[in-house]
């Protein structure tokens, strides 16, 4: 039982197991939840925020023991990250938009003090990474919202 719920969690519903580019498959459920689930909704997305990275904690943590650190099955980390990402901006399909690429761009970049976090044990070191792209993508999102915006 608990394996079996580990596995659905860290791999995002199962979609981790996609072969290819796991971990930007693994956020579009992530994504998709948000935009049509929790819309314009700020508090239940930062309350969707903080539950998803405790899970992430938990599940990669235990995950990893089955699937090696890391490894790229294991995607609750993206959700975490994306939720971060789309806290607090402008509900429209284009800034959900840019803010899923900014996401990417920085899940993958890895840009200090990311890049170091990935080395903290068990689940804390998957998910703060994510976290701090989360951060780092939100910032990007608003600056280019604004940028759109005045001109």
């Amino acid at each position: 039982m608990k394996k079996g719920l580990v596995i659905f969690l860290a791999t995002g519903i199962y979609s981790g197991f996609f072969p290819i580019v796991a971990g930007t498959i693994g956020t579009i459920p992530a994504w998709l939840i948000v935009f049509f689930l929790i819309g314009d909704n700020p508090l239940a997305l930062g309350i969707l925020s903080a539950v998803t990275f405790v899970v992430s904690v938990w599940s990669a943590g235990e995950a990893e023991k089955m699937f090696g650190h890391d490894a790229k099955k294991i995607v609750i980390d993206e959700w975490a990250g994306m939720f971060l990402t789309l806290l607090f901006i402008p509900f429209s399909l284009a800034n959900y938009l840019i803010a899923f690429f900014a996401f990417r761009f920085f899940d993958v970049a890895k840009i200090p003090p990311a890049s170091q976090a990935e080395w903290l044990p068990r689940g804390w070191g998957i998910t703060l990474d994510d976290i701090i792209a989360g951060i780092y993508a939100n910032i990007l999102t608003r600056v280019i919202i604004y940028f759109i915006d005045k001109y």
